[in-house]
């Protein structure tokens, strides 16, 4: 099945009725990452493939992509970050078949797909691995740790995204910790760089179905809050919750669009 926009656009749609009715924000960098999201469970990942959600505070993106498959149903959606449920803020370790690690402190995630990654090729199995990491977590030693491993081991089975929305809990990157361009520091590295906008969805699949011969790291340009207007490129939209008229007016965007 292809990914398409409508598809898209009501997925933007059912991320925010569920963060809503659940009162819990994390809205922005969710929508930042859903396209992605969206198309690497749409198209790339299969039975035997693996996705591991690094910046585990985007939990909501991974859970609607899972809904848009069929994986999750709408009532299930409805119990989201509440009490006893199976979709809490990040991804739960037991409780879903997609989801490998809990992960929720930044920095992890990558470690944990390229053991992943070499434990799949160990076997002879070379089946995709993709790892979704946020712009932020490349300030941690870990990351570049397993980025290290990963290009040592030469994991051509390991796709690696950046959700590079500029913008992490205290501010501006390139004001907490700058190493922009990011991919300067890493063009070091025995690794293939591409760089595409990463709420265009053929441009994400070109890089993604490029033929390569060692582990590939696509720089998603993304925007915070992207699709509703009063939220992109916005700090807050890390934190906040939607009150009841910014609902309203966002899913209006939506639709207008």
């Amino acid at each position: 099945m292809k990914l398409n926009k409508e598809t898209v656009e009501n997925a933007r749609k059912r991320l925010l009725q569920m963060h809503y009715e659940s009162g819990v924000g994390h809205i922005g960098g969710n929508l930042s990452c859903l396209d992605a999201i969206l198309l690497s469970f749409t198209e790339y990942i299969g039975k035997d493939d693996r996705f591991i959600l690094s910046k585990g505070h985007s939990a909501g993106a991974l859970y609607i992509a899972l809904w848009s498959i069929g994986i999750i149903n709408d009532d299930t959606l409805k119990s989201f970050h509440k009490d006893n449920t199976i979709l809490p803020g990040h991804p739960p370790v037991s409780e879903l078949d997609q989801v490998l690690f809990a992960t929720g402190s930044l920095g992890h995630g990558l470690s944990l797909a390229a053991g992943t990654a070499l434990s799949m090729k160990l076997k002879g199995n070379l089946n995709r691995v993709i790892c979704l990491t946020s712009d932020g977590e490349w300030q941690e030693g870990s990351t570049w740790e397993a980025l290290i491993f990963a290009c040592h081991h030469n994991l051509t089975n390991l796709t690696i995204l950046v959700d590079h929305n500029k913008l992490q809990g205290f501010g501006n990157t390139s004001e907490v910790a700058s190493m922009a361009p990011l991919w300067e520091k890493i063009k070091g590295f025995d690794i293939d760089i591409q760089n595409v906008d990463g709420h265009d969805l053929d441009e994400i699949r070109t890089a993604l179905d490029k033929p390569i011969n060692k582990c590939r790291l696509i720089f998603l340009d993304t925007v915070k809050g992207h699709g509703v207007s009063f939220m992109e490129n916005q700090m807050q939209w890390h934190y906040l919750p939607l009150k009841e008229d910014q609902y309203l007016n966002a899913i209006k965007e939506i639709d207008t669009k």
